[in-house]
């Protein structure tokens, strides 16, 4: 019987290869945008899965309390891990990682690494990144041993067996390479390509660091021992830094809460991602699921009213099969098994488009979501399953609609549609329209987000700024005055500054101690540039009181703290103006407030602009800002560089725009906004094929009426507008019930954006005016193609 079914189902389709080419295509284009959907949010969903002991190990994160503020940071202080170690009989691991950039070298091989980590011993013990070479108890040990990772020693070694040998950090210490690991998987939110021990810092670079309650930078993770409670160790906490570091906390005006967050919730749960760990967007992926489950639909929707569209022309079928003894069990088994099979068919292209389309949608989406559908079995019986249910779901209705024709109305001719199935066509219509509408609010909103924060008004200017990076702090500390001094005369160079930080790249955080409106020393975690002189002039930064730098007045090197509007107003002046004098102490030094600039922002704009605070500090120097002209920039690059071979042999020559740079930090949403526009697009189409196939039923059932109107007189434009305008009110139906759902959506996911846009009335306008444009071209084809046959025809059977 099931092969009975096929065999004639697919005679069906050859015979109106027309009609079931529509009804694939549509299928099609919809289950693939799906499938690319259902991977991105598959891989977003996998982060730090693969790792064996994922279950047991947590992130250590800390709010830092102080008298003007809370911080929630999701660094710790040095002291923490191995004070939580040896407090807490529940942890079974501790692990440190500190992200610093550091050149590397081996002879001629040299390369500024910034995916580099320091790394505690037990980093093997505690993640499963799989080491190929080296021993993963004592890899990461002794002071100056390194792991790479395969790239990384084919970067440096090519074919030759890195262990044992010697790598150059920083152009001065030889470390030992004790081990290989495997490439870091896309799917993990810890990133590096090297490796060092943490022993090479703490016993080396900086000595009694592990003892230091605050001094943070280190993410910290835990490997609890099985079946232990995380809740309870949480709840210890509190009593474990009172103890240990109780009495710091009170004499610096401090409190510090540790909490436990899961390794499989920091990429897409935390809302820490300060410095620099990967992190996602659960809003992003409830949004794209939602996305891939409409159009899902919408294709669903499209098939079931193709289908119906030919109703008519089937329903002489339906009655012959009738009369000749066929029941409505196998009527409804024949239809259905002709949508099970074009829903294989279009599940079956839909992979190869998939397949097809993953280079570039791994582009688009900025990683790679994966590699092949091929290599994985499950995923296609997934797939197979899927195919057939979505086909038994698309294809029910329109196979018991029409299975329950009565043989002898339809074979007199009488065939008409009830009301109760022209309103569900009409309803579905509505539905699609109103999905593809949301959607292109949806991208018309996340365009506008991202061109609000390409324009916003930052507070500094960053066009023409050329940033070179000279991470090597005694060397510039030795030489940044020469250098900045020689740089300034190349060709094409306008002025050149130095400093620690520059806007849109964060700032450093640093514990400081300034003169409140009551006159007592508030402490409170800032942020910190070390910059020079020419600095703020040269970014154009306002200010609103008092002075900047000057090398007039011989204090600002060493007393001198100039601070931002945000500063000011956490410490309760309501006048920048009153705190012009004011007392500050910060690491080690003391001194007054000259001036106060206008805030500006240091990061994204999905941030708050956070209190800053700029001090001369020449020995935290590592970036130079060159202004150039906008002229022949290529020319003036080349010269810097050859400039910098022959002054700076022992660097490599790193250098970027600032500008650039600074909307790197808006990719995120880029990809957001190019995903929500092209998803919104093939919704929109689907939809379109949905209405082209009820303009198809519906100028099918009133040929007659259109012909006698021709007869009596009825001109081309008249008939067009009969045929279009009662969809065109369902679009606008669909355009009234969409809008407010929209706006609410999209308000919604903007309140992640510091600074945002208003969803303002127009967009809701124009999303539901291209509406209507689009779906007046789709129904004018079918309404204008009705009108222009000759009535002769339509009334040939009566």
């Amino acid at each position: 019987m099931l092969t009975n079914y096929l065999k004639i189902a697919w005679r069906n389709l050859l015979r109106n290869w027309g009609f079931s080419a529509i009804n694939v295509l549509g299928l099609t284009v919809g289950v693939t945008a799906c499938l690319l959907i259902s991977l991105y949010v598959r891989h977003e969903l996998s982060y730090d899965q693969f790792h064996q002991k994922a279950s047991r190990v947590y992130r250590l994160v800390t709010d830092i309390k102080t008298p003007t503020e809370t911080i929630n940071t999701e660094s710790t202080a040095f002291a923490m891990a191995n004070a939580v170690k040896t407090g807490l009989p529940e942890v079974e691991q501790a692990v440190r990682l500190l992200n610093r950039g550091m050149l590397v070298q081996r002879g001629e091989h040299k390369f500024q690494e910034d995916r580099l980590l320091y790394a505690d011993s037990a980093f093997f013990q505690v993640f499963s990144f799989p080491l190929l070479k080296g021993n993963p108890q004592t890899a990461l040990v002794a002071p100056f041993s390194v792991v790479l990772t395969e790239k990384a020693a084919l970067k440096y070694f090519g074919n030759e067996d890195p262990i044992g040998k010697a790598l150059m950090l920083d152009g001065q210490n030889s470390a030992t390479v004790t081990g290989v690991v495997a490439d870091v998987p896309d799917n993990s939110h810890v990133k590096f390509d090297i490796l060092v021990s943490m022993a090479t810092l703490t016993r080396t670079f900086a000595p009694g660091i592990d003892e230091q309650w605050g001094n943070f930078g280190p993410i910290t993770y835990l490997l609890l021992k099985e079946h232990t409670n995380a809740a309870v160790v949480t709840s210890r906490l509190p009593d474990l830094l009172e103890r240990r570091a109780g009495s710091f906390m009170k004499q610096n005006k401090m409190q510090f809460t540790l909490l436990l967050e899961p390794l499989t919730d920091v990429y897409l749960r935390s809302p820490r991602h300060t410095q620099g760990t990967e992190g996602g967007s659960l809003t992003n992926i409830y949004v794209f699921s939602i996305v891939a489950g409409f159009i899902l639909l919408i294709a669903c929707i499209n098939f079931m009213n193709l289908v119906i569209a030919r109703s008519s022309e089937r329903a002489k079928e339906v009655g012959v099969r009738k009369v000749v003894g066929a029941v409505r069990s196998q009527l409804t088994g024949q239809f259905l098994s002709e949508s099970v099979l074009l829903s294989f068919i279009a599940f079956i292209l839909a992979g190869i488009l998939c397949e097809l389309l993953l280079p570039a949608f791994n582009t688009l989406s900025g990683k790679i979501i994966s590699h092949s559908l091929f290599t994985d079995g499950t995923y296609w019986l997934t797939l197979l399953g899927l195919a057939a249910l979505v086909g038994g779901f698309a294809g029910i209705y329109p196979a018991l609609v029409l299975s329950s024709f009565k043989p002898i109305a339809v074979l007199k001719g009488r065939f008409v549609s009830s009301s109760q199935g022209i309103l569900l066509r009409r309803t579905l219509v509505v539905v699609q329209f109103m999905i593809s509408v949301s959607l292109t609010i949806g991208t018309l909103v996340a365009y506008r987000q991202l061109n609000f924060m390409r324009n916003q008004q930052l507070g500094f200017q960053k066009d023409q700024t050329l940033v070179v990076s000279l991470p090597d702090r005694d060397y510039m500390l030795k030489n940044q005055r020469a250098l900045r001094n020689q740089m300034a005369t190349l060709p094409g160079v306008q002025a050149v500054a130095v400093s620690s930080h520059l806007p849109g790249g964060g700032s450093l955080g640093a514990y400081t101690e300034i003169e409140n409106t009551m006159g007592e020393m508030q402490a409170a975690n800032m942020g910190l540039y070390s910059v020079d002189f020419d600095f703020l002039p040269q970014y154009g930064v306002k200010v609103v009181a008092g002075r900047v730098f000057s090398p007039k007045f011989s204090t600002d090197s060493t007393q001198a703290l100039v601070i931002n509007e945000a500063a000011a107003r956490a410490l309760g002046y309501h006048s920048p103006d009153q705190i012009i004098g004011k007392r500050f102490s910060q690491w080690g030094r003391k001194g007054q407030i000259i001036g106060v600039v206008k805030d500006f922002h240091t990061s994204s704009l999905r941030e708050r602009i956070e209190p800053l605070t700029l001090r001369i500090e020449p020995s935290d120097f590592s970036l130079f800002s060159l202004k150039v002209k906008g002229v022949d920039v290529t020319k003036t690059i080349r010269a810097l560089e050859r400039f910098w071979k022959t002054a700076v042999p022992q660097r490599p020559f790193d250098y970027y725009f600032l500008d650039q740079a600074f909307d790197k930090q808006y990719r995120a949403e880029e990809r957001f906004g190019k995903l929500f526009l092209y998803f919104s697009g093939l919704a929109i189409f689907i939809a379109c094929l949905g209405l082209f196939g009820l303009t198809s039923y519906t100028t099918v059932q009133r040929t007659k009426e259109i012909g006698v109107r021709k007869v009596l007189g009825a001109s081309v434009p008249s008939i067009v507008l009969l045929l279009s305008k009662d969809f065109l009110k369902l679009v606008l139906i669909a355009v009234i019930l969409a809008s407010p759902v929209a706006w609410w959506a999209m308000d919604t996911w903007l309140r992640d954006f510091a600074y945002r846009i208003n969803v303002e009335w127009w967009i809701l306008v124009l999303a539901g005016v291209l509406a209507i444009a689009i779906a007046f071209l789709t129904v004018s084809f079918q309404s204008i193609k009705a009108a222009l046959t000759n009535p002769v025809k339509s009334l040939r059977t009566e």
